[in-house]
Order: structure tokens, then sequence, then C-alpha cells
């Protein structure tokens, strides 16, 4: 099956990392689900500290400063990730202007100083080789700012000055290791125009390009509230369409088969759109999930957690964050379907609208399945998924002949589980709905909400009938299920009989 989905995930500004909340969010969402990279904002920004200005003996120089950079990539690495690196924003000592994004202002203008920019990046690449190995640091994306097509993110959305901002950093990666990885533009959704120039530009001017990138959401204009939005949503096909389009654009240059990567996707790009929260969320990603791998190489979750501040300081637990995880670790529907995604099987048996089964070597065998829903119709109240699954005899392992001694023929049986996300099970947004919306919970609220997070949880068995069981799964509204299949070993003694136990009347 394609890793494609678990490759990278995003975050806020590096800043964040250096928070313990952030850390346990982290630590969490690498146990349950194991991303490989990890893209955020804010390299160069102030908050890091890496470029500092100072006078001495009258001429003015720059410092190059690493303490929060090395402490945010060692927590990484100790988690098992690897940063996709951005470069970007702009130093305010480094800035030509002073247009800034998000509530915490980082600098979106091109250098002052083409040879500072150059320098910056040079030496930082370079610290990063020193301290981490050049092995290493050449497994890391480099890429070049961040959705400069937008005057938001780049002043004036000015091509020919990211064309140069481009070309610049790329050499400058390039002059500490040719094998470095760099590349860009990093453009948001509805930029397609941009691939053309930048081939060109780049083929014309022979620089290297390592990969290329660009953003997927799926929402329409934002419809204002106080903190928060309300957006109507293109289908989730859309999404995929947005993957598949960068080496649709790119056909006959010299860019075509370059990896691709998505280094932000999501529902809604808003940090305070409610759809984040909702089991409607998971529903609509999974087929996401399950075929964004034929289209590029990684897609990148926008972001694993909430604890992210673009929009300044959040006002309520649940605000419409794009994070899998909540504040105080609360997790989203979304965050458990990657999480059903991290258990399935390594091979691809089957794969449909409504479903993905994989298998095992040891015989195990894993379904996700979900009811298909569009972002204009009201999903029915119920959907069902019938499968007819392939259950392998079970693996030998040792058992004491004195203690298992079934009794004439018995019919092949195999296990199973069951997990359930759907808009009553595993669902901590509607739990909080039901508890009156509170902004700040209480402590026994939050353990609340992490109870009423699980996913509901099923058991049972079924025979195994010439070599195959059926499974025939009812799904609630907006469900994203979770099945594990494995054939039964029986090594029940012969002098059990729970029929003897009061009570019992039978599984």
């Amino acid at each position: 099956m394609s890793q494609a989905w678990r490759e990278c995930v995003g975050t806020g500004r590096m800043n964040l990392a250096l928070r313990q909340d952030y850390q346990d969010a982290l630590a969490l969402t690498q146990q349950d689900i194991g991303f490989r990279y990890i893209r955020g904002h804010g390299l160069f920004s102030d908050d890091m500290g890496v470029y500092r200005e100072y006078e001495h003996q009258g001429r003015r120089s720059a410092l190059h400063s690493y303490t929060y950079v090395d402490q945010v990539v060692d927590s990484y690495l100790a988690k098992g990730l690897r940063p996709f690196v951005e470069l970007g924003f702009m130093p305010d000592a480094l800035a030509s202007g002073d247009q800034t994004v998000f509530w915490w202002k980082g600098n979106v203008t091109p250098p002052r100083s083409y040879r500072e920019w150059e320098t910056l990046v040079r030496t930082t690449v370079a610290h990063l080789v020193d301290r981490y190995g050049l092995d290493e640091v050449r497994t890391w994306p480099i890429e070049v700012w961040n959705e400069p097509n937008l005057v938001h993110f780049w002043k004036g959305a000015d091509q020919q000055e990211y064309f140069r901002l481009y070309e610049v950093s790329v050499q400058a990666v390039k002059s500490v290791d040719a094998d470095l990885q760099v590349g860009g533009p990093a453009i948001s959704p509805g930029s397609d125009e941009w691939w053309e120039p930048f081939a060109r530009f780049v083929t014309e001017r022979d620089l290297p390009v390592d990969f290329v990138s660009r953003h997927a959401y799926t929402t329409k204009p934002a419809q204002h509230v106080p903190f928060g939005v309300y957006q109507d949503m293109w289908d989730p096909q859309s999404l995929l369409d947005q993957f598949a389009a960068a080496r649709k654009h790119l056909a006959g240059t010299r860019l075509e088969e370059l990896p691709v990567h998505i280094t932000e996707f999501n529902t809604s790009y808003r940090p305070d759109n409610p759809v984040h929260d909702t089991a409607f969320n998971a529903a609509y990603l999974a087929p996401v999930l399950v075929q964004g791998g034929q289209h590029a190489d990684s897609f990148s979750y926008w972001t694993f957690s909430d604890v992210f501040e673009e929009e300044n300081i959040p006002t309520a637990l649940f605000h419409g964050g794009f994070g899998l995880l909540g504040h105080r670790q609360v997790r989203k529907p979304t965050y458990h379907l990657y999480a059903f995604m991290a258990r399935m099987g390594a091979d691809v048996l089957a794969s449909g609208p409504d479903h993905l089964v994989c298998a095992d070597p040891d015989g195990r065998v894993t379904v996700l399945a979900w009811q298909p829903v569009v972002a204009d119709v009201d999903a029915p109240s119920q959907h069902r998924v019938q499968l007819s699954l392939p259950v392998s005899e079970p693996c030998p392992t040792y058992a004491a002949a004195e203690h298992v001694a079934p009794v004439g023929e018995t019919t092949p049986r195999a296990s199973w589980v069951r997990l359930t996300v759907n808009e009553d099970e595993g669902n901590a947004w509607t739990a909080w709905k039901h508890m009156g919306r509170p902004r700040s919970p209480r402590p026994r609220e939050v353990d609340l909400l992490h109870e009423l997070s699980r996913p509901g949880t099923r058991c049972g068995s079924l025979d195994v009938v010439d070599g195959r069981v059926e499974l025939d799964l009812t799904l609630g509204r907006h469900e994203v299920t979770f099945v594990e299949v494995r054939p039964v070993r029986d090594e029940t003694p012969p002098w059990l009989d729970d029929t003897r136990i009061p009570g019992y009347r039978g599984a």
C-alpha cells in the first residue's frame, strides 16, 4: 500500500514546537500514526532568532543563531520525524518592507539584499549538515517559500521576484552539497497558470529542481461570523484532481517526472472552520487518503494539532482548527481516520468507492470502510458495505498436546474487531456540543471528552466457508470504520464448559 498519505504532516510555525502541549500532541500522533516528515512556516521569522544584526566597532554585521532551530529539529528527530524544510518567512532586519501575514506577523516581502539572503540560506543549510550529517540532511526536502502566488504570502504575488528568490535560494542550497533536495513553487489552489512559466524559467536558467510542490483545499469563499467561518465545499474528487494537476501541467517539460509533494491539504483553508472537527471531515477525506498516492508522492495534512495561531489565539477548545488533534490532545474523527490507516495491512487486496481491504503475510486482513459523502447532499442515516474476505489457515504455533484436544470436526472460524467513528461514536465534537460547548472545559470535562473521543469497539467471530468470511457492515451517518479479521486457532481445552457459568447464554 502506498504510504504517501503519511509521508508528511503539517504544523504551525516552528516556534510552537518549543511548547510542551505541542510536544505532547506530537508524541501521541507519532505513537498512533507515525508520520515521516513534518513541515511548517517560520524558520527564518524573528521568533526563531536565526538572523540577528549587530554593530561592532562601527560596522554593521549579521549573526546567524540556531539555538531554537536545534531544539526544534532535535525534538522532531527524537520522535522519528524529519523536517520538510520551508525557507521562509523573511527576518524583519533583512526584509525590504513591512508587509506581514498572520497574527504572529510573518514578514512576506523580498529580501533587501539577495546577497545576505543567499548567505543566510547557505549558512543555515551548512549548519544543519554540520549538526546532523550530510547523509541525513540529503533526505530532507527543502522548499522555497510558501504560496508566492498569493499577495498575502508574497508582496504583490510578484512571479518574477519569486523566480529570483528561487534562483538565489537553490544556488545557496546546492553550494553546500549538490545532492541536497530543493524545490518549489509551493503554490496554492487555483494557480496552475504558474506551472508553465516556472518550468520555462528553471529550464532557461538551467536551475536545479528536485521536486515540485503545491497545496490543495476544497472549500469555497468564507462566510464570516465572529471568531469563525462557514464555507461550502467541492466534492472529494476535487482534492485528487488538484493532486494530479502538477504532472498534468508539467507534461512535456523537463520537470514532468519529478516527485510531486502536496505540502498542504485539507478540506477548508481556514483555521476556524468547524468542519475540521466533524465526522463528515473524516468520511470526506477517506477516499482521498486511499487514492491520493496515485497522484502524488506525498500529501501533507495541514495540520497535526490545534496548537496553532494564524488567526490569533483560539477562543474555545473546539474552534474549527486544522488539527487532527484538538487542544489538550483531544482526538478528532479525522485523527481516527489516520490512525485506522496506520493499522491497515501491507498489501492491497481490493479497493472501491467505500472500502479498502489489505492483508499481511501472517493472515491478518484489515478493512477500512466509509460512507461516501458529497459536499451539498445530506448523507443518509445508514450505508451498507458487504465484502467477501479470504482467510488463510491459522499460522502453526506451539501448543502442548495434553492441553488442546478438540473433539470431532470443527468449523474454522475467524475473529473480528471493529472500531467505529461516526456522528455519535468516537466523536468528541458531538460530546462537546451536548455539554453546551464550554469554551474552557474543566478538568473533569476534558477527561470526559477524552473518554468519549474513543472509537466505538465491538468484536465477534464468523464461520470460514471455503476459505472466506462474509462481512456485512452497516455504517452510520458519516461513519468511518476499521475492521481487523484474523483466523482463529482454537486452543480450548476439552474440559471447559461455558454453559456451567451462571448467567451464560452463549456468544
